[in-house]
């Protein structure tokens, strides 16, 4: 979520800017490589190795599995596109769930790192891996923070939403069955998603996403990281609130926690007025979290 031109040969604005981009690509990398999800990357700096996970192309797909490779064109665009089909008994399906990776991945380190297709195949749903090409934007991520990327019948949500239709009719899944999550840059795109087709999709997954409307550009974008997202939400229409979850490290620095407090606050103000809230604490494996349910 980091290098925010729309199209890989846009040069950065000023040398300042693009230093930040390249620090914070590194990081990303280096994430990425400790999670197991780059190979071959050597050493880190530290002089720590991790092996490397198998690509998930040597991996051995279920037997009556798919995990096709496609691509959609439509007036917004073309994009092309995993989807993961797994054996389900007598060709029934619990749901689709659209799959949206965060900045400096694609599909397939996506899929390797959340594991959802071995989840897939237990509850016999059907997964939809859209994928953000370099050439729309240099890292690799969804464009969540440009204007004409965040309207209904436009841009991006107009391409993911005829990816999720097509899926859909193939498949015979209504829309109760239908749902999106992303991570970073995926989950601030799937809030856009749940916010212009609420039609379309039932509920939304947001891990370290930003509220709907936070950012018009390149500058608000970084502010909105910051904690500093535009007052103004956008335009979407009240009283047709998409059911969200929200997860949101409390010690991300990259995208900062207030922005996950403002989904959460943005999906209650736009649906039905919450009338109970309990909240809890815990902790798993050693991580502790604290939960705001409400409904």
């Amino acid at each position: 979520m980091f290098n925010f031109n729309v199209g890989a040969l846009r040069p950065a604005a000023d040398a300042a800017r693009a230093m930040h981009r390249l620090s914070a690509s590194d990081l990303v990398q280096r994430t990425l490589f400790q999670d197991g999800l780059l190979p071959g990357l050597g050493a880190m700096d530290d002089g720590s190795t991790r092996p490397s996970r198998a690509p998930l192309q040597d991996r051995p797909v279920p037997h009556g599995a798919e995990f096709r490779h496609e691509t959609h064109s439509c007036a917004a665009g073309t994009r092309s596109y995993r989807s993961y089909i797994p054996a389900a008994p007598n060709g029934t399906w619990a749901g689709v769930i659209v799959m949206l990776h965060g900045c400096a991945q694609n599909p397939e380190d996506f899929a390797i790192g959340n594991g959802m297709n071995a989840l897939a195949d237990t509850h016999g749903l059907i997964l939809i891996y859209p994928e953000q090409s370099r050439g729309n934007n240099a890292q690799s991520c969804w464009n969540w923070f440009s204007r004409g990327d965040q309207q209904r019948d436009k841009g991006e949500p107009a391409i993911l939403a005829g990816i999720t239709r097509k899926v859909m009719a193939e498949h015979g899944i209504e829309p109760d069955q239908t749902f999106v999550v992303g991570l970073s840059a995926g989950a601030a795109m799937a809030v856009i998603l749940g916010e212009t087709y609420p039609d379309v999709f039932s509920a939304v997954g947001v891990h370290s996403g930003l509220a709907y409307g936070a950012a018009n550009g390149v500058p608000s974008a970084f502010a909105a990281m910051a904690g500093n997202a535009l007052q103004e939400p956008g335009n979407a229409e009240p009283n047709r609130a998409t059911r969200t979850i929200v997860f949101h490290g409390t010690a991300d620095s990259i995208v900062y926690p207030s922005n996950g407090d403002q989904v959460a606050q943005q999906a209650v103000a736009r649906g039905p007025r919450q009338t109970v809230q309990a909240d809890s604490r815990g902790v798993v494996s050693g991580c502790a979290y604290m939960s705001h349910p409400g409904r």
